[in-house]
């Protein structure tokens, strides 16, 4: 007998994946893929979309084969800031320019002046100035420098609503992925911007549709539901939604660390912005306040020192005990030196940066430090978006959750917080299919569906 199941198409920039969810939201089936990217016509990186639409196609015809499947409906999550340009056929018109290319200084520079500068748009689109990571800023570029382009195009479509498309046939726009640093959308008139308009950019956006709404399938296959995909992480912040109603933060860790707070309503201020927070848009359409800082990846450099220096594999620190003594001696330490767990400003890298690592007497007491030291980078920036807010839970998803010294330290310099590591199979996935639940599965939403390993103060180590 077949199983009803949702189907997510789940693209990173790395990795792309399908997955089956059953009713219980438990994976009955995954399969992942890499593509070798390609390059757009200045000879730059970009994603390879045309492998990606026929990848697409290829993965749901081989699900569709599964017999033991009764496929109810189909939605997906892709990376931001990136747009598919396509004509009135919905054939794309352009490559899919990495949110990573250089954007051109004068450019720049001519739209700020034009439309009332870095500081008021920013402010407004709650958007750090990020240069292409700003999607709206690449559709301009494509009015200035690419006049036939532009005029050929009947929608700019952000990825996760073109492989949509692929399977519906429909054009539609979508909140989590045109409220997050785009520089398009007005958080205080809940609206797109001016600038938007009085550029006439907004004649290229489909019409605005719910995350939770389906449409009918064009592709091949039973009467099932097509979902308008999501921005991947506002979808990686569904699960933590629906399960819990009490004010939380979520710190999602990965190669950015991410604080978000769906729980913190202030509008950003030009000092958060300037500490690199911004907003993002969750599925009902609420903002999002976060803040970010670079710690999986410094994480990456630093290990790969501390390994080199003292002669080890850097698998070792993936599973490295917490060592409350150690750690009470380097706390110690820290107080020597003025600069306690809650002394660090924010800055893009932390202090064990500039270490020696010749004054540590074994790795362990290396690396016990560098997280140390992050741990007050990880503080300074969830502050920023915890600060004047009830939240009382903070819950750690992704690869720092596995890490019993950065959850220990978290749990010793968040006191007034219960912490938590969080586990669960593919969130941003998971989101994905909960979004669109009520289409699909007539049955409750499980409660299960998140693992929580709580950690509380450990007496032995104090501030």
């Amino acid at each position: 007998m077949s199983i009803p199941v949702v189907v997510i198409i789940d693209v990173g920039k790395t990795n792309k994946k399908i997955l089956v969810f059953d009713q219980r939201y438990k994976i009955v089936y995954e399969k992942s893929a890499r593509f070798i990217e390609t390059q757009d016509e200045d000879g730059d990186p970009c994603e390879n979309l045309e492998s990606l639409r026929l990848s697409v196609y290829d993965s749901l015809r081989e699900v569709f084969k599964i017999k033991q499947f009764e496929i109810k409906a189909i939605n997906f999550c892709t990376y931001g800031a990136s747009f598919v340009y396509v004509n009135e056929s919905g054939q794309p018109l352009a490559p899919l320019y990495n949110y990573l290319k250089e954007y051109p200084a004068a450019l720049k520079e001519e739209f700020y002046a034009t439309h009332g500068g870095e500081a008021a748009i920013s402010l407004a689109t709650a958007s750090p100035i990020l240069g292409s990571l700003n999607s709206g800023m690449q559709l301009y570029r494509v009015k200035k420098e690419k006049t036939e382009l532009y005029a050929s195009i009947k929608y700019a479509l952000h990825l996760p609503q073109y492989l949509s498309y692929l399977i519906s046939g429909e054009f539609y726009t979508d909140l989590t992925s045109i409220g997050c640093h785009t520089q398009l959308w007005d958080f205080n008139k809940n609206d797109y911007h001016d600038w938007v308009k009085q550029e006439g950019l907004i004649e290229k956006f489909a019409p605005i549709v719910r995350a939770s709404e389906v449409f009918p399938a064009e592709f091949p296959g039973n009467n099932y539901h097509v979902g308008t995909g999501l921005h991947d992480s506002s979808a990686a912040l569904i699960p933590y939604l629906v399960n819990f109603h009490e004010p939380f933060v979520l710190i999602s860790t990965g190669t950015w660390c991410i604080s978000l707070n769906p729980f913190n309503a202030s509008p950003l201020t030009s000092e958060e912005l300037e500490e690199d927070c911004l907003c993002y848009m969750q599925y009902q359409g609420k903002p999002v306040k976060a803040s970010r800082i670079f710690a999986g990846y410094e994480h990456e450099l630093q290990v790969k020192r501390i390994a080199v220096h003292f002669g080890y594999d850097v698998w070792r620190y993936r599973n490295m005990a917490y060592n409350p003594e150690l750690m009470q001696t380097i706390v110690k330490r820290g107080l020597e030196e003025k600069k306690d767990l809650k002394s660090s400003k924010m800055n893009k890298m932390s202090d064990f940066e500039g270490r020696d690592l010749s004054g540590f007497s074994t790795d362990e007491e290396a690396y016990h430090q560098f997280m140390y030291d992050l741990i007050k980078l990880q503080y300074s920036s969830t502050q920023l978006v915890l600060t004047g807010t009830k939240a009382k839970r903070i819950f750690v998803d992704g690869g720092f959750s596995k890490n019993a010294i950065y959850m220990n330290l978290l749990a010793l310099i968040f006191v007034d917080q219960e912490v938590f590591a969080a586990s669960m199979a593919q969130s941003t996935a998971l989101g994905a299919a909960l979004a669109i639940h009520d289409s699909w599965n007539p049955g409750a939403i499980p409660n299960d569906i998140i693992e929580l390993k709580y950690y509380g103060v450990n007496s032995s180590v104090t501030l």
